[in-house]
């Protein structure tokens, strides 16, 4: 796939530690192997519930996901564990990484404090480049998040799905972070690519 191939290159240019996995059984397992004894932290994600690496990782690591815990407590916690784990709204072929956030802990991690962060996505979230990137991430991974979430927000209400730039209280599109390249205060950045429809 010339589309994955070009992000791969990309990705990798920019400094990222890139895999593929042609299914999602081959990247558990893979993701799997190599933490164990860790702390590891998740944001907000589909992708990583569909996968089931809470419970896969819990077995051998004690994991934090304010999904399955306490909120305010996992939050706290996920931020200060040595591995953090998330996906991303959209990747784009010429290698950057986009994120919205509501509450802000998810792009919050993917910056500073970790050894490791793992995004993990699907090849549905390939985009030509970082306009049309931002396009997919604002107007059809938030407004399928918002409405997942019972969001009283336009994106979520209208039909077609798409981003009012609105003031609602219950918006969820707060912070925006691109990663060109990886952050100084993170260990390492693993990029995994999965080529199967995961997420929004």
């Amino acid at each position: 796939m010339m589309q994955l191939d070009t992000a791969v290159k990309n990705l990798t240019n920019h400094g990222f530690s890139v895999r593929v996995f042609k299914t999602q059984q081959e990247a558990i397992s893979a993701i799997s192997q190599e933490l164990s004894g860790r702390t590891i932290g998740f944001g907000g994600s589909v992708t990583l519930q569909e996968l089931g690496l809470f419970e896969k990782l819990s077995a051998n690591n004690t994991v934090f996901w304010h999904w399955k815990q306490s909120p305010a407590e996992a939050r706290e916690k996920a931020a200060g564990a040595q591995v953090y784990m998330t996906s991303a709204n959209a990747i784009s072929e010429t290698g950057e990484i986009i994120n919205i956030d509501g509450t802000g802990n998810r792009v919050a991690a993917m910056l500073y404090g970790h050894e490791a962060l793992y995004i993990i996505a699907g090849t549905n979230k390939l985009a030509p480049d970082l306009p049309s990137a931002m396009e997919r991430a604002r107007n059809i991974a938030a407004p399928l998040n918002a409405r997942r979430l019972s969001c009283k927000t336009p994106c979520a209400m209208s039909e077609p799905m798409r981003c009012h730039d609105c003031g609602s209280p219950d918006r969820i599109c707060n912070g925006f972070v691109t990663l060109t390249r990886p952050c100084g205060g993170i260990g390492k950045t693993h990029v995994i690519l999965i080529e199967e429809k995961l997420g929004y």
